[in-house]
């Protein structure tokens, strides 16, 4: 396993980023320290989390996950020169969905606090703010990276347009640009990536790192009836997939994952990390057994008829 540059951004990183999603959801404090701890244990080093996260959880507000990751560094501060700290701003946390100027630098003071570290790593835009100027969000970011607060930004859910009129600011006004997209991607929803988007993040160097990189766990295998899909509180927002081509592709990933020993979920992330252009797929777990089925994901060495079954299934 060999760490890969994320982006123009300096940072580099394992093949796999930990999703923060589940700290103070499905997983607790406790249950997250050991997936933190058997993560980096595993060599990686890459953790994504947000300012909003958890906060659609009963009785949160946004912010836990940030928090249990600054109680986890807080505990081992040694860690923190091995971990690459990835946040996000932008989504409602009760001033509504905003990349206002006067706002932004507000909202990482909170999200430092809340880790517990001088400078976040990477500094993502978490959704677009077709209401404020690019520039004016640049100009934010740039005065937090001249302070050392920042190192990097990036942004998540941009289409190919709104990526590359925020290039085209920044390169106009003399402003830091965005060198990391994070994008839905998996084998069952590739078009959101797939094509000009993915064409601008190749020919721009800008690091793509994926997120619902398992399409909610449709593409663990576990759900492939109706009756499955009613096991599980994800179910309703899984039947969308529980198609002809959803059902190909589960067949693929039977497949490929018989030819490897391996679990389909394995299969399915394996594939977004040999994909060029992609830096790393993100992918979170709630159990220290679910973790290491992600470390052996970034193992796998599909062959190319691998691939390309798989290319052919989710087309």
């Amino acid at each position: 396993m060999q760490s890969r540059p994320l982006g123009r951004t300096g940072l580099s990183i394992m093949p796999l980023v930990f999703g923060g999603n589940v700290f103070g959801w499905t997983a607790d404090e406790a249950t997250s320290f050991r997936l933190l701890d058997a993560f980096v244990d595993h060599g990686f080093n890459a953790i994504d989390t947000a300012d909003v996260y958890s906060a659609w959880a009963p009785g949160n507000k946004g912010g836990e996950s940030e928090t249990i990751i600054g109680r986890w560094l807080k505990r081992d501060p040694a860690k923190r020169d091995r971990v690459v700290v990835i946040t996000k701003v932008g989504s409602d946390v009760g001033e509504g969905k905003t990349l206002k100027e006067e706002y932004i630098p507000r909202a990482a003071e909170r999200s430092l606090a809340r880790l517990g570290i001088d400078r976040i790593d990477l500094y993502l835009s978490h959704w677009p703010d077709d209401t404020t100027p690019h520039e004016e969000t640049l100009a934010a970011f740039a005065r937090l990276k001249d302070a050392g607060k920042i190192a990097a930004i990036g942004c998540s859910n941009f289409s190919a347009e709104q990526l590359k009129a925020s290039l085209d600011a920044a390169r106009a006004n003399g402003l830091p640009r965005y060198d990391v997209l994070q994008p839905e991607y998996n084998l069952v929803a590739r078009s959101s990536l797939e094509g000009p988007l993915l064409d601008l993040c190749r020919a721009e160097e800008i690091g793509v790192i994926t997120y619902f990189s398992l399409a909610s766990g449709f593409l663990s295998g576990k759900y492939r009836s109706q009756a499955d899909l009613s096991k599980s509180q994800r179910g309703g927002g899984l039947s969308k997939y529980l198609d002809a081509r959803g059902l190909r592709v589960l067949d693929a990933l039977d497949e490929v994952a018989g030819r490897h020993g391996a679990k389909p979920a394995e299969v399915a992330l394996a594939w977004i990390m040999h994909k060029p252009g992609v830096t790393a797929p993100i992918a979170s777990a709630t159990s220290v057994e679910q973790l290491e089925s992600l470390a052996r994901a970034a193992a796998l060495a599909l062959s190319g008829d691998d691939m390309r079954r798989l290319d052919e299934a989710s087309a």
